[in-house]
């Protein structure tokens, strides 16, 4: 039998922050910042028919969590609501806190336990050497994937260092 032949050696990284972003606009504009700056200077590419920006927003969700609450201040019930975009992410806030139905099934009122949210986007990021690569933010890590040339890590941890969040 024959045996199996490594093609490519593809690598993730991953940074561990510090301190998780404070909050989803904090979140939000480290990654406009991203894709409308193009900090690692990836370009446009043609896939399918279809032009590419150099980077794109492949996936993202943002999950809220709530502590709810009696008239005591005494935890009676918890919850988290996941979406798909931080606009749905807002108007779900405001629909959860003013759902009375809820409320009277909690028997508490909904506290945004904000602290506790998470959100995450994947960016897909096309380097002029030809690469495909991913680029994951979540509130407490950034991870690089799918990238073999150690060039797009050094850009990434390069951009990262000056952005104070990402410590």
């Amino acid at each position: 039998m024959a045996d199996y032949v490594q093609k490519t050696n593809i690598k993730s990284a991953s940074r561990k922050l510090s301190e998780p972003i404070a909050d989803v606009d904090a979140f939000n504009t480290i990654v406009q910042s991203i894709i409308t700056g193009n900090p690692f200077g990836c370009i446009s590419y043609m896939s399918g028919g279809t032009n590419h920006p150099p980077v794109e927003k492949s996936k993202e969700n943002y999950t809220a969590k709530f502590v709810y609450q009696n008239n005591d201040a005494k935890s009676v019930g918890t919850g988290s609501e996941s979406y798909n975009s931080i606009a749905g992410f807002k108007a779900g806030l405001a629909a959860i806190i003013a759902d009375t139905a809820n409320i009277t099934a909690h028997g508490g009122i909904p506290v945004h336990a904000s602290q506790n949210d998470t959100f995450s986007a994947t960016l897909k990021c096309y380097d002029p050497n030809g690469e495909m690569y991913f680029v994951n933010l979540t509130r407490t890590q950034v991870t690089i994937s799918s990238y073999e040339d150690d060039a797009i890590r050094t850009k990434i941890e390069t951009w990262s260092d000056g952005v104070a969040a990402l410590a």
